[in-house]
């Protein structure tokens, strides 16, 4: 077996690292504006030296609301996920229920955190940052394909924020405490969760065929084709609001969406596709699936 996790353990676990909201983010909180928010190996807000350290600094803000605003979109559509796959087995093993209902209530409290956040940034940041949606749209459109495919999304979504945190964020010194802080608890919850999502991914794909996996590969592209066109319109999104607070057009704005995209890109997807902990779900589903997801990660680099 390529790893050790169940059910009981992982609710204890999960249980013992539990945390409050306020004790998180307070609703009357203010960030401080003056600092990044985003380390740069995620932002890539640095390397744009068309922009000055102020408009740099803007821009790594803009990303960190679309960090949370987007990882919020993506908590609303793993809770509906995460009921559907616990009500068929309600009679069961009771530590799976309780897992899979815990997971459920922690990701609604990250919604409630990251619509905390929002809120914060709103009060402090000069312009409305617009973001993609509706939530609700998004969400229908990733859960209307196989559900191996969408577990398999979610799992990669899990363990891309584990690397986040331990390999951009922790140790990152000029950013905002509270941002920091922020995503040190997420965190910590995130970690069962991918746990939990693993096993879910082994139970949906135990079974499958060979041509079945590779159907819910080719569906897994599909979402990440739309999530990803979805990281293109929010990259214009990001500029139009760069452009309002700085208070002129960017001349090289075909140059800057582009990298700014790429750099969404990698933050949301890539990272996620080449993360160990993934690849060895999808190896010990089918290692064709495996080679194909390895030689499209490149591209999302």
């Amino acid at each position: 077996m390529y790893h050790d996790f169940n059910y009981q353990a992982t609710l204890a676990t999960s249980l013992r690292a539990q945390w409050q909201l306020d004790d998180v983010l307070r609703a009357d909180q203010e960030l401080d504006f003056t600092r990044n928010f985003m380390p740069e190996s995620l932002a890539r807000t640095a390397a744009l030296d068309t922009l000055n350290p102020y408009e740099q600094r803007i821009l790594n803000q803009i990303s960190a609301h679309q960090y949370l605003c987007i990882f919020g979109v993506v908590e609303e559509f793993i809770l509906p996920f995460l009921l559907d796959h616990a009500r068929p087995a309600l009679r069961g093993d009771d530590w799976r229920i309780r897992a899979l209902i815990n997971f459920a209530s922690e990701e609604a409290k990250h919604i409630h955190l990251f619509k905390r956040f929002h809120e914060a940034f709103a009060r402090g940041f000069p312009v409305e940052c617009q973001m993609i949606g509706p939530s609700e749209a998004i969400g229908a459109k990733v859960l209307s394909h196989d559900p191996l495919a969408v577990g398999l999304v979610i799992l990669m979504i899990e363990w891309m924020t584990q690397q986040h945190y331990l390999g951009s964020i922790r140790d990152e010194r000029d950013i905002d405490p509270l941002f920091k802080s922020l995503m040190r608890h997420h965190w910590i919850e995130e970690a069962q969760h991918a746990k939990l999502d693993t096993l879910i991914v082994d139970a949906l794909g135990q079974g499958r065929s060979e041509d079945e996996v590779d159907r819910a590969i080719d569906e897994f592209f599909a979402i990440g084709g739309f999530l990803d066109d979805g990281l293109k319109a929010q990259a214009g999104f990001n500029l139009d609001a760069l452009e309002k607070v700085i208070g002129r057009s960017l001349d090289d704005r075909d140059a800057i969406l582009a990298q700014q995209h790429q750099a969404a890109r990698w933050t949301y997807l890539g990272s996620g596709m080449v993360h160990d902990r993934f690849k060895a779900t999808l190896e010990a589903l089918s290692p064709r699936a495996a080679a194909r997801i390895a030689e499209a990660a490149p591209m999302f680099a």
